[in-house]
């Protein structure tokens, strides 16, 4: 009867150095295969491999797709990769970012979760957010054991307690006593009864996978909800897994409740545009020619350049009026995240991050009320997709 053959650990800020500790304390005959990912920047040159083997017994290697799955190795998920585990073998892929990132912890962990069940082990280390609460939560479902490190010693704690606050977690241990752990567990023999494989987490599964009759099928995860994916602009399905609110678009774009809310703080944070300077420009007749003048309301800036609708840009005819207007449309979505955000902090104590699901309630309690306030500054086109719908806050429209 197989143990816990499979552990899957996830990390972010201050990650490296709560890997290297769990690196350190593993069993050099751990009888288990251990993937981890760790949130780097696309274009990363990554040395996660060696630091790691340099530190423990086990050797390390970022993985190619397709490799067979061998026990007593890591596998270190490289940059712009996501990280699944396969039956019996590795699988890297492009697939849509979840939580902002590509490698995703929740992505890991769904993946094991999917493929090996009460095998599974996961654990939560130090970062900032939730990525991983969602995976944990997948890992219960399928009657794995999900580990936390103790958030009181984690350099950024949210990952960890987030996981602690969402999901029954099996244990909560500091990192250097995490090897140890995991050997005991991998040890332990584990019944291959599981409960089956829900349609949403093989949906999600198959995203993650790039496969496109996943994405383009009616068949949806969740229910819509009434936001906006940041990166593409679609519907957003809201998807409730144990305690762990998340939420989806149609080609796969993935965030729990914390990071689509730390998203739109990005998106509003480059929302604060400049005017144009110079003689007729918005910045005024004063302006030097060709020196920005910072605005510090993106509607007021919005406002500012909307060109008239008669006016054209372009070989190609660009409708710059049009354009201009989704601008405005833009601004005032980020004006209701704004405000919605800044209630949000009002919950929290000082030096805290607003919680995620609250920070969620919050936007759908007083989204009314704001959109009210927004509208009132706001130039739209009477009529138009925004006039009718003007609680749909998708980023990308202020990118445009």
């Amino acid at each position: 009867m197989p143990g816990h053959d499979i552990i899957v650990v996830g990390a972010s800020a201050g990650g490296v150095e709560a890997l290297v500790s769990l690196a350190r304390s593993l069993p050099p005959d751990l009888p288990a295969a251990v993937f981890i990912v760790l949130h780097l920047p696309a274009n990363a040159n990554s040395q996660l491999p060696e630091i790691l083997g340099r530190a423990g017994p086990l050797p390390a290697v970022h993985p190619v797709d397709g490799a067979p799955i061998e026990p007593g190795r890591i596998y270190a998920a490289p940059p712009d990769h996501h990280l699944l585990v396969r039956h019996g073998e590795v699988g890297l892929s492009r697939g849509p970012r979840e939580n902002r990132h590509r490698p995703a912890v929740d992505v890991l962990f769904r993946s094991a979760a999917r493929a090996y069940g009460t095998r599974v082990v996961s654990a939560v280390l130090s970062g900032a957010l939730d990525d991983g609460a969602a995976g944990s939560a997948a890992v219960k479902g399928r009657g794995g054991v999900a580990v936390a490190q103790d958030p009181g010693e984690a350099l950024f704690p949210a990952m960890p307690r987030n996981a602690i606050q969402s999901v029954a977690i099996d244990h909560v241990v500091p990192v250097a006593e995490m090897g140890g752990l995991l050997g005991r567990l991998a040890h332990e023999p584990v019944s291959e009864a599981m409960p089956g494989v829900s349609r949403e987490m093989e949906q999600e599964n198959q995203m993650a996978e790039n496969d496109l009759a996943a994405m383009s099928g009616d068949d949806r995860p969740g229910i819509p909800s009434v936001f906006g994916c940041p990166d593409c602009g679609g519907v957003l399905w809201e998807i409730q897994d144990d305690q762990v609110l998340r939420f989806r678009c149609r080609v796969g774009h993935a965030y729990s409740s914390g990071s689509l809310l730390d998203e739109q703080g990005d998106v509003i944070g480059g929302s604060a545009l400049v005017r144009p300077a110079g003689p007729g420009g918005a910045g005024g007749p004063g302006a030097p020619p060709g020196r920005p003048v910072p605005v510090a309301d993106p509607i007021d800036h919005a406002q500012a350049v909307r060109p008239t609708r008669a006016r054209r840009d372009g070989p190609r005819g660009v409708d710059s009026g049009r354009a201009g207007e989704r601008v405005v449309a833009g601004a005032r979505r980020g004006a209701v995240g704004r405000v919605a955000l800044r209630h949000a902090n009002l919950t929290t104590r000082p030096g805290e991050e607003p919680s995620g699901p609250a920070a969620i309630s919050v936007f759908t309690r007083i989204r009314s009320d704001i959109d009210r306030a927004a509208n009132d500054r706001a130039v739209r086109r009477p009529g138009s997709k925004d006039d009718r719908c003007p609680v749909m806050w998708a980023g990308s429209a202020a990118r445009r």
